[in-house]
């Protein structure tokens, strides 16, 4: 098993790395994340492949507001879309909520129940979103 999965399926390169020196002039030593600690960080340059940059490796960064316990409160900006999770003698009422700092990938699936609670103002001001049609 190497680098969390087995078989076919395991990754033939990982990183990018930054390489720190050369040593000699066919091994080079990398500054690997703490969780490779487990792994040698001298390679054979035979085991590298040069980094071909790519836009899509650039991460969008948000600063975050953290308190001093290094909590944040996380800000409803939008929801999505609403269902009913049906189950054999009850239903559900769900929310899909799109949260600041996050992608619309990333929106989840919340109670309305406790939206209205937790979120009450936002959704007064926004009522017109919970309309169903």
């Amino acid at each position: 098993m190497r680098f969390g999965k087995k078989g076919k399926l395991s990754p033939k390169y990982i990183g990018p790395y930054k390489i720190l020196e050369s040593i000699g002039n066919v091994a080079y030593r990398l500054a690997l994340p703490p969780e490779l600690s487990r792994i040698h960080n001298v390679f054979h340059v035979s085991m590298l492949r040069k980094y071909m940059p790519d836009s899509s490796h650039i991460l969008s960064y948000q600063p975050v507001g953290l308190h001093e316990d290094l909590t944040y409160k996380e800000e409803l900006v939008e929801i999505l879309e609403r269902k009913e999770q049906v189950l054999q003698t009850k239903r559900i009422p769900l929310m899909k909520v799109l949260w600041r700092s996050h992608l619309r990938e990333e929106a989840t699936w919340e109670l309305e129940d406790s939206m209205r609670v937790c979120h009450r103002l936002w959704l007064s001001l926004h009522s017109s979103q919970l309309v169903q049609v």
